[in-house]
């Protein structure tokens, strides 16, 4: 492979300068550790393609950004032919990149220059892009290293998408101190027995709370060797909190907070060993940040009275791409100072440290991905069928997260519908699951449509959200087809218990019926428990419906009979599965 230097000068004469937006669309892997440092190396500013976003969503993206070069690789080339950008795939023109000089001239960057745009789920209906700058990067990178303590013995797994800022988090900082970062791939994430073995080697550790829940739920055996581990993303259970010691015995929990127009993470919450945690802490800014609440008049609010959490200080970013004017509303001057306004509640504890409350507006925390369910509702609304619709976050009787999309039909003024097919029915209910997967990244899509004759309101017209019906459970198109053999029957006991639904066919799909990558880890440590047998997590992704599945765990388990009872002493028969 060749190093940051070559492919700089190749980014350079691809058209990268100071400021300039290049896309950076490759799978996890050394190659883009690489490809983003020779990004910046020429000057520009990297804007994150995730490979697994849908086409729609990363068109938008390039044509948003007005990407100039792309970096990317031959795999991919496909799935963004359209973009009209210079490419350069690393892998097909590996040739070519080996050809340029090898020396190191200097880009002429300075601390004010972008260094990348991460697009975060936007209100209005489409994404927006944060433009962070060098400087702002530095200050969280230096302040994690003055107050975290790294050091050239930690070991730190990269578990995060590149798609979100904290990935810079895991990334960098173990480099900073001449630690070690370790390339998880997404498929060794969700494979607990090969993320198991990568924890085993790790000082540090960063995830999000759903996910270190599971950890703590999956171990085998504790970690003695994870020293601290940071936890965020999203409001950090207490409960959580408690159970970490037993399975990191050695661990210092630190929470971390932080949105990413204040650049990765702005405060910090050290859990005392052996305090009980109440509410959500987020505890103190890291050096050079500030933090401040403020009412809805601009006035600072005392001890223990909620307020608007603004930000301020040297990791408040540059403002959005394109955007002037959502910058002006989120970016302000109070007290001669410029400060980003979080849109989190929270409130000021007696000794001194923050405490989140929530949020002000319909912004949400889904497994660590910050959501704005007005573009989910928006995407929605495409759909001719669609007349009104709301989207939450509903919580089921197992305390798991989902979101819930109710929605009513788009009717003619004669009162039919508008459109071919009920939403109830169940192809309209995949259908628009389909239709928001085209548009939305997969955690954005809800795992639950609930159709409704009309939306209940307040006397004041406002949609009433307490009046809302519970969620149902979710459904497919496919026809019900009752397990008949004892693996499918195990199966569907399994699922149902995972999935909260009470009777599953042997042809519906799991992520049909609200399966995600972090539940699908725990369905399979369980189907390796329950059958003994070894089965990939990939395999769940693969054959997606009980009959598929129980045919590969039943499979498994016949070539495990014929090889113990095979006679070791026969060379001539040869069995064949």
């Amino acid at each position: 492979m060749h190093g940051p230097i070559s492919w700089r000068i190749t980014f350079q004469r691809s058209g990268v300068t100071r400021d300039g937006l290049v896309g950076l669309c490759l799978d996890r892997s050394l190659e883009l550790v690489v490809g983003l440092l020779g990004i910046w190396k020429a000057g520009g500013a990297y804007v994150p393609l995730d490979p697994d976003y849908p086409l729609e969503r990363l068109a938008f993206l390039l044509a948003d950004a007005q990407i100039a070069v792309l970096v990317t690789q031959e795999s991919r080339c496909a799935m963004l032919s359209a973009s009209q950008a210079a490419t350069v795939c690393l892998d097909r023109d590996a040739a070519t990149i080996a050809q340029q000089p090898r020396t190191n001239p200097l880009s002429g960057v300075e601390p004010h220059d972008l260094a990348y745009v991460i697009y975060t789920s936007g209100s209005t209906g489409q994404p927006k892009g944060t433009l962070v700058e060098h400087r702002q990067v530095v200050n969280t990178l230096w302040g994690s290293q003055q107050v975290f303590g790294y050091g050239a013995k930690d070991v730190q797994p990269w578990l995060a998408s590149v798609a979100f800022d904290i990935a810079l988090f895991d990334l960098i900082n173990p480099l900073l101190a001449g630690g070690t970062s370790v390339i998880v791939r997404r498929e060794e994430i969700l494979d607990w027995l090969q993320l198991d073995h990568q924890l085993r080697c790790c000082t540090l550790l960063h995830a999000v709370p759903t996910l270190l829940r599971q950890m703590v739920q999956q171990a085998v055996a504790p970690y003695p060797g994870v020293r601290r581990i940071f936890v965020g993303g999203e409001a950090v259970p207490p409960d959580l909190l408690a159970a970490l010691p037993a399975v990191f015995p050695n661990a210092e929990t630190t929470v971390l907070y932080g949105p990413t127009e204040a650049t990765i993470i702005c405060t910090h919450y050290p859990v005392a060993r052996d305090a009980v945690v109440t509410g959500h802490p987020i505890g103190r800014p890291l050096p050079n940040h500030q933090v401040r609440l403020y009412d809805q008049h601009g006035q600072l609010v005392p001890v223990g009275v909620v307020g608007e959490l603004y930000v301020g200080g040297a990791g408040v970013t540059r403002g959005y791409l394109n955007r002037p004017d959502l910058t002006a509303e989120k970016y302000v001057i109070l007290d001669g100072m410029r400060w980003y306004r979080t849109g989190d509640q929270a409130r000021w504890r007696t000794d001194g440290t923050l405490e989140y409350l929530g949020r002000a507006d319909d912004q949400v925390k889904l497994r660590g991905f910050r959501i704005e369910l007005g573009e989910i509702e928006a995407a929605l609304r495409q759909h001719p069928a669609v007349g009104d619709d709301i989207v939450l976050l509903a919580e089921d009787h197992l305390g798991e997260q989902r979101l819930v999309a109710y929605v009513v039909e788009h009717r003619t003024t004669d009162g039919k519908v508008a459109a071919d097919g009920a939403l109830g029915s169940v192809l309209g209910s995949s259908d628009l699951r389909q239709h928001l997967a085209a548009r939305l990244p997969a955690y954005m899509v809800p795992t639950t449509f609930m159709v409704l004759d009309e939306l209940p309101l307040t006397p004041n017209g406002k949609i009433d959200r307490r009046a809302l019906p519970r969620p149902e459970a979710a459904y497919t198109d496919a026809e019900f087809v009752a397990p008949s053999t004892p693996t499918q029957t195990l199966l569907a006991t399994i699922w149902s218990e995972y999935l909260t639904v009470d009777a599953i066919g042997i042809h519906d799909d799991f992520f049909a019926l609200g399966g995600h990558s972090l539940l699908a880890m725990q369905v399979i440590a369980r189907v390796r428990a329950v059958f003994a047998v070894d089965v990939p997590i990939r395999d769940l992704f693969e054959r997606a419906t009980i009959a598929a599945l129980a045919d590969l765990i039943d499979a498994a388990q016949f070539a495990r009979t014929v090889v113990a009872t095979a006679d070791p002493t026969d060379e001539t028969e040869e069995y064949e599965v």
